[in-house]
């Protein structure tokens, strides 16, 4: 039997597509009703509801329809944005980048055009480049806010909208951070009230900016190192078919550093990712070109970066040869050597990340926070922050510059770090294995279950609420948080574990953080915790039944 067809979704269709701006997507939209009965899910799923505001903005398939990124919804949040920002008495220019994405250039051209047409400057970044240059660019330039399309590291059918405020709005651990409420729900209801595309005036292009930002961003980041620092050390470097070569390779030009060797096939920007499964370095197989190039270049160290240069990974060599740090190694190092270079302010992290942090400044006598998942919390932590990282390969290593995660210049640091333990004839990983020793081997990992229907999170969590663990690895769990309404989080503990389950705020995933705490020598304490982990990992796919 044929499905029904509603006639009310298909009016509503209609009525978008008259709407439409773009000749390609009414014409793909077009089709989908033509297509009808047999097209029914599909038309149902494009109008299932708008894109909401997440984590820092939209987030979407491209398609046609108010379920997808496309032009018009482009333009209904430009629109709505711009509107929020008046009725909040922001004044200044809105600033614009883009990554090299399907579809980015024209986001963020059309978003400019709604800027100029409500009476605002628009400033757009100069091409193609990475997200911390327009983090960095909001304060640079004093903008009232900023948008820089890009869908980061998911999957190459995807566009995004990520929207930062200057310090007027944002206040001073805000300035040029990403949105939080209430700003996320005051510009949604603005973005509703959006009559119509057709009744959005728009004006002319805006102002393309010169190399100035750029060059000024790559000065900044060259200078968040220690200007006399060794630079000796060899580096392959990826950025993953992104836009952050070639902003990497003056980076480190910039900070005396010799040029990195580039994976060859994926060093210019690509929207298809052809070499990758998925473009994120935490992605089984993501960085096999990267560990190759390391391994026949002679490298000292592999970086990668994700494609819209906000991530970071590293990968170090040994006895098995290459292997990539979890976040959570690489944050505390990062934070380790910050530290000893005597950087003042507070360290951060968050409620899914390794408990190792908070123990290090507690013992090295440094204020120390954690906060929800996610760098717009993490900024806030405190005005004064020194660094801030999550375990998702985000580092926030100069604050007072990029006030958001910044792949660049977390690469630089760790870079740094490298030399300056080679010049001592040692490594990141004995440095790992003196941290280890002095405060316990912490051992991190995650279960992480991709799904196509979103109700299958919930009905995971929900079981995990219903049956909480009373044991994790033999032992009694002594804490267990749930925090609704406010968060969808869960978090066990026993006096050596901890898990953390939480749904992904930027992709359809379920995720659970796994951490265990292991005393011994460091050797023998790594084969323990692979173990534990396996265990935990088995234990808490029972708990949600995945």
């Amino acid at each position: 039997m044929a499905p029904q067809v509603d006639v009310d979704l298909i009016a509503r269709a209609e009525a978008w597509l008259s709407d439409d701006p773009d000749p390609v997507s009414r014409a793909e939209l077009r089709a989908v009703i033509d297509g009808l009965p047999g097209t029914a899910a599909d038309l149902s799923d494009r109008f299932a509801g708008p894109l909401t505001f997440g984590t820092a903005g939209l987030r979407g398939r491209l398609r046609a329809g108010p379920n997808g990124m496309n032009l018009a919804v482009v333009t209904r949040a430009a629109a709505g944005l711009i509107n929020w920002l008046g009725a909040q008495g922001g004044e200044g220019p809105l600033v614009i980048g883009y990554d090299a994405r399907h579809g980015s250039r024209e986001f963020a051209e059309r978003t400019a055009r709604v800027a100029t047409g409500a009476g605002r400057e628009a400033l757009l970044l100069p091409g193609t480049l990475p997200t911390p240059v327009l983090a960095y660019a909001v304060r640079a330039l004093g903008a009232v806010a900023g948008v820089m399309v890009t869908a980061s590291h998911n999957p190459p059918q995807d566009n995004g909208y990520k929207v930062y405020l200057g310090a007027a709005l944002g206040g001073p651990a805000g300035d040029g951070a990403q949105i939080v409420p209430p700003a996320d729900a005051g510009i949604e209801a603005a973005i509703r009230a959006v009559a119509s595309v057709a009744s959005v005036p728009l004006g002319g292009p805006g102002t393309v900016l010169g190399d100035d930002v750029l060059e000024g961003y790559v000065r900044s980041a060259a200078a968040v190192l220690t200007e006399d620092g060794p630079r000796d050390l060899a580096i392959a470097y990826t950025p993953m078919h992104g836009v952050g070569g070639s902003t990497v390779v003056a980076a480190f030009a910039a900070a005396g550093f010799p040029a990195p060797a580039v994976v060859a096939d994926q060093a210019e920007p690509d929207p298809a990712f052809p070499t990758v499964a998925f473009p994120n370095p935490e992605e089984p197989g993501a960085m096999d070109r990267l560990l190759a190039l390391a391994a026949s270049s002679g490298a000292d160290l592999a970086i990668a970066n994700d494609p819209d240069a906000d991530r970071c990974a590293v990968a170090i060599p040994g006895p098995g040869g290459w292997r990539p740090l979890r976040g959570d190694e690489l944050g505390v190092l990062l934070a380790d050597h910050l530290i000893r270079r005597g950087v003042p302010g507070l360290y951060a992290t968050t409620i899914v990340s390794s408990s190792l942090l908070g123990r290090l400044c507690a013992a090295r006598g440094v204020p120390y926070a954690e906060t929800l998942t996610g760098f717009k919390w993490i900024v806030r932590a405190a005005d004064e922050l020194a660094f801030g990282y999550e375990e998702a390969l985000g580092y926030c290593v100069a604050p007072a510059m990029v006030r958001d995660k910044d792949g660049i210049t977390a690469a630089l640091t760790v870079a740094e770090l490298a030399a300056e333990l080679k010049r001592h004839g040692r490594t990141l990983a004995d440095r790992l294995d003196e941290l280890a020793a002095e405060f316990g081997l912490h051992a991190t990992d995650q279960l992480s279950v991709r799904v196509d229907d979103l109700a299958e999170i919930g009905a995971a969590m929900g079981r995990a609420r219903r049956n909480p663990p009373v044991t994790l690895l033999g032992a009694p769990v002594v804490d267990a948080v749930d925090l609704l309404p406010e968060n969808d989080v869960l978090t066990f503990r026993t006096a050596t574990a901890r898990v953390v389950i939480r749904p992904s705020g930027t992709e359809p995933k379920l995720k659970a953080y796994l951490e265990v705490v292991v005393d011994g020598d460091p050797a023998t304490a790594r084969t323990r915790a692979a173990a534990e982990l396996t265990a935990l990992r088995a234990e808490i796919a029972a708990t949600l039944g995945v």
